[in-house]
């Protein structure tokens, strides 16, 4: 009896490590068969895991458009011009039919930090030229220069004539002139699948000068505006630049002459930061 209940339980064990040995097995692809019951492993179970691995892998492959709009673009930066001007020629000295009588270079400084430049853009589009690395790049929007001068300076009309004024306290003196401009540009983008782009921009802008006027604040007169186009030419082509790093974007133009058509050669430039998408 003992020796039958020995080969029982020998003959059971025997089984029982067959069955192991052939209850779980590892089938083909993702299937895993134990005893009776068959498991199949399915890329992505675990659904936070599938979101995950969707995203990163979402963002490998992720091409950036060939055409791309960034819409309401802000330039915030200084004013200055280039002063060329010969004043002691007899088209600024003359008493009668020059542009500035009696008046010098330093007559003409800027205040440092008061003479600004805003530039807002309706939008400005890119459009791939060479896998997304070259592009072309365009705009619309206007253009806002205040130049405030150091010394009490008054444009007349009619016919236009720079005069200083000593007489009546000047608080606050600046010429505005702005533009509606159409910039274009061919842009450089050495990281194009990134949203917070690394490169440069250069080309040319043209713009209109659509409204001009003289702002004085005086102990006399108090707050005066005078609107005249004081000779300031109708149009302004500039060489345009702007320089991507990352976050901070900066811009910068140079006109191509002065902007004044008579007497004064003064040619304006801009400096600043631009707060855009790319």
């Amino acid at each position: 009896m003992k020796q039958v209940i020995i080969l029982l339980a020998g003959i059971s064990m025997s089984l029982t490590g067959l069955a192991q040995t052939d209850s779980t097995q590892q089938q083909q692809g993702d299937t895993i068969r134990v005893g009776g019951m068959i498991i199949i492993k399915r890329q992505g179970h675990n659904r936070d895991h599938q979101n995950d691995s969707t995203a990163r892998t979402y963002h490998r492959t992720q091409k950036p458009s060939r055409v791309s709009t960034n819409w309401w673009i802000v330039d915030l930066g200084f004013a200055n011009y280039n002063d060329k001007t010969d004043y002691t020629s007899s088209a600024i000295q003359n008493p009668v039919t020059g542009f500035a009588p009696g008046l010098n270079k330093d007559n003409f400084k800027l205040r440092t930090g008061k003479s600004v430049n805003v530039n807002i853009w309706a939008f400005m589009q890119r459009i791939s030229l060479v896998k997304n690395v070259v592009n072309l790049k365009y705009g619309l929007g206007v253009e806002l220069n205040n130049y405030r001068f150091e010394d009490p300076v008054k444009f007349n009309t009619s016919p236009t004539q720079v005069v200083l004024d000593n007489t009546k306290g000047y608080k606050k003196d600046k010429l505005a002139a702005d533009y509606v401009t159409v910039p274009m540009m061919l842009n450089f983008n050495f990281t194009p699948h990134r949203k917070k782009n690394f490169g440069f921009s250069v080309g040319a802008s043209a713009g209109y000068l659509y409204s001009s006027r003289q702002k004085t604040i005086t102990n006399e007169d108090g707050k005066k505006k005078e609107h005249d186009d004081f000779d300031l030419r109708p149009w302004k082509l500039s060489y345009i630049g702007e320089l991507s790093l990352g976050p901070v974007k900066l811009y910068g133009s140079y006109a191509t002459q002065s902007m004044f058509e008579k007497g004064l050669d003064q040619t304006p430039y801009n400096l600043g930061l631009r707060f855009s998408n790319w």
